[in-house]
């Protein structure tokens, strides 16, 4: 791997930049694997996530998060069910300290409006979501349309309820006045944090490209600003090492929005490097691959803006009801509507934030989607079965590993025919997604464009 002299020699004099270490690091061939478990589906201890050679190659505990965890190497994710079953999600360690920004700045246990604006592929927006209360709401935006269903399926796999996927430009949030308390910005960057990870993002590194990310991340803060009410917190980041895209992007914020930074508490055995009240992460000092992350508070208040509501979900009717509630094993608090393409559920209290993201965004997922009504009975969807809100009286059929990856390929899997009808497909009681099993015969209905396309 070679380094462009130009790269290095704009780092220099930059804090904990050690070009001797630095370059050393990145002509090792050394690469770190690591994963955040889903608390919800998979605790540490009897439910770790396994794979066919026995469970993870676990190494240690990432320091500054209370999920992730280090592998000792990198196994194939591909094959192993429990990762299609939403039991934790691959995730670049340093990233993970988006946790301590949260946990020293917001009160997790109360209701929170959290925007995660460039949110796909879905590793931060699941980060968050694990950390929130279920009484807090969590929009996750991307701008890309393509990626914007990536970020949907991630969001559907980990189970999430309280989470809206949107697909909109960031000044399109400008509408939403004072409203966010938290707003994530991973902001679209030169990549040179991940250098390491993708030698090939060397050859798109340039200094014309970073002072174009370096505008365009000011545009995006510039248009996100009047959403976050005051008080309210931005959390923002990089995987960028150039001042221009950091350092810079900080002062230009206390300067423009009289933005506040927010002080951070760390460990030294960390590897840290902190600057003003900021922090670097350099992969010759920390376990982990390159990043910037810093902490606004909002001290200045706009005037508030009454956003209009144009549009409503419509609530199913009460024999709909009765017919979709005996999936579900608590219904008490939940609403159910008529979503783009059936039968989705959300929490009551979301209802009036609902109507208006709907009414003021573009909207792709929201809730959980339980499926379309035809002829007076219930076609699971995919997001049911990868939820936590199935009743126990749903019948079951538990794979071992070679059937459960066969169903994964969508292939035909061999198993006892028992009970007629809808059944939920489990892997270490972990559910993968529904079959129908007829008479003779058992339908696959793993979603099509999910499915694993290559053979173990």
């Amino acid at each position: 791997m070679q380094l462009p002299s130009v790269f290095l020699d704009s780092l220099k004099g930059t804090k904990g930049f050690d070009q001797t270490t630095f370059e050393k690091l990145h002509v090792s061939g050394e690469q770190i694997t690591s994963i955040r478990l889903n608390p919800s589906k998979s605790p540490i201890g009897n439910h770790q996530p396994c794979l066919p050679a026995g469970r993870l190659p676990i190494e240690n505990k990432i320091p500054w998060t209370e999920q992730g965890y280090y592998l000792k190497e990198r196994p194939s994710f591909t094959f192993d069910p429990l990762f299609h079953a939403g039991c934790y999600y691959v995730q670049e360690a340093s990233s993970m300290f988006l946790e301590q920004a949260l946990k020293q700045t917001v009160d997790l246990s109360k209701p929170l409006r959290v925007l995660d604006l460039c949110a796909a592929p879905g590793g931060k927006s699941t980060h968050i979501q694990s950390l929130i209360s279920p009484g807090s709401l969590l929009v996750s935006n991307e701008v890309i349309k393509s990626r914007c269903n990536i970020l949907k399926d991630n969001i559907i796999k980990w189970g999430c309820e309280n989470v809206v996927v949107t697909n909109n430009d960031p000044k399109d949030f400008a509408k939403l006045e004072n409203y966010f308390d938290v707003i994530v910005v991973d902001a679209p960057c030169s990549g040179s944090g991940l250098f390491r990870k993708e030698p090939d993002a060397i050859e798109h590194w340039s200094e014309n490209n970073v002072a174009l990310c370096s505008q365009r991340q000011q545009r995006i803060l510039a248009d996100v600003w009047p959403s976050l009410k005051e008080d309210g917190i931005l959390v923002y980041s990089t995987c960028s090492y150039s001042k221009e895209e950091d350092e810079d992007i900080v002062k230009w914020m206390n300067e423009k929005f009289l933005a506040a930074n927010c002080q951070l508490l760390i460990s030294e055995n960390w590897g840290i490097t902190k600057t003003d009240n900021s922090f670097r992460f350099w992969p010759d000092k920390v376990k982990g691959e390159g990043f910037f992350i810093t902490v606004f508070k909002k001290v200045h208040h706009e005037d508030d803006h009454k956003t209009r509501v144009t549009k409503r979900l419509n609530e199913i009717s009460a024999p709909q009801t009765e017919l979709v509630k005996p999936w579900l094993t608590n219904s008490g608090d939940k609403l159910f509507v008529h979503g783009f393409d059936g039968i989705y559920m959300i929490n009551k209290d979301f209802q009036p934030d609902i109507n208006l993201l709907y009414s003021n965004m573009r909207v792709a997922y929201f809730g959980v989607k339980l499926g379309e009504l035809m002829k007076a009975k219930l076609v699971p969807a995919h997001s049911l079965a990868m939820s936590r809100l199935l009743a126990d009286s749903v019948m079951k059929i538990e794979l071992n590993r070679e059937q459960a990856i066969r169903y994964l390929q969508k292939k035909d899997i061999d198993v006892e025919k028992s009970q007629p009808g809808w059944q939920l497909i489990c892997f270490n009681n972990h559910p993968l997604g529904w079959v129908k099993v007829l008479q003779n015969r058992l339908n696959n209905y793993y979603p099509m464009e999910l499915r694993i396309l290559k053979d173990n």
